[in-house]
């Protein structure tokens, strides 16, 4: 089996699921790229940092320990920021914190710290187009922009968060079209990965054409 896996694609398209999935079907670790981006914006508003404002960002970012653990937790400062990272504007927040390059180098060597010298399945949007582009196996999942926010949306009712559909549809456009046009490491399909289209597929059914390509792999 590869020893990593990448998964990128937009937001909302399953990323996180499957990966967490396949790291529980065939022992790898899973890293959430998503979940620093998404730590980082989360403090740096909790501390007032203007989010606008690239080098009180940087700054923030150089100065925070985040780890992630075995178990899926992310702890910052040795903090747990698990469930703080997961709503809506913890999303909006990661979005804007991405954007700038120092943010997505200070994320990428936290990332390659913790894979080194274990089989890892990563997930975000640019896993294997920049993070791992040596991964053995690439995989590029995507849905419509309809069903990622609906997917989005009942997570969102699941945890008691009050949202509307059509903000998160809002949400999901906006997200695509920021990380797309982002200069540095833009949302694409990395070289050498095979689409995945889970519109109207069960998660099941996903799980199967992934299984495949592992196991041709």
């Amino acid at each position: 089996m590869p020893e990593i896996i990448t998964i990128d694609g937009p937001a909302g398209a399953g990323k996180s699921s499957v990966a967490k999935e396949i790291a529980k079907r065939y022992g790898y670790l899973h890293l959430d790229s998503g979940a620093v981006y998404r730590a980082i914006g989360v403090v740096c508003s909790e501390r007032g940092v203007d989010l606008n404002d690239e080098k009180a960002v940087v700054e923030c970012a150089s100065d925070l320990s985040v780890e992630l653990t075995d178990s899926g937790r992310v702890l910052v400062d040795g903090e747990d920021y698990s469930e703080k990272i997961r709503t809506l504007e913890a999303g909006k927040l990661a979005s804007k914190v991405a954007k700038f390059r120092e943010v997505r180098e200070i994320v990428v060597r936290i990332l390659r710290k913790v894979a080194k010298g274990r089989r890892v399945v990563i997930d975000g949007r640019d896993a294997g187009s920049y993070i791992f582009p040596e991964a053995e196996l690439k995989i590029y999942l995507t849905a419509s922009p309809e069903e990622r926010a609906k997917r989005r949306y009942l997570e969102l009712l699941r945890k008691g968060e009050s949202a509307s559909y059509e903000e998160v549809l809002r949400e999901v456009l906006d997200r695509d079209e920021s990380d797309k046009r982002r200069e540095f490491a833009p949302l694409v399909v990395p070289e050498g990965a095979v689409v995945v289209d889970t519109t109207g597929k069960t998660f099941e059914e996903v799980m199967g054409i992934i299984e495949g390509l592992i196991k041709n792999k």
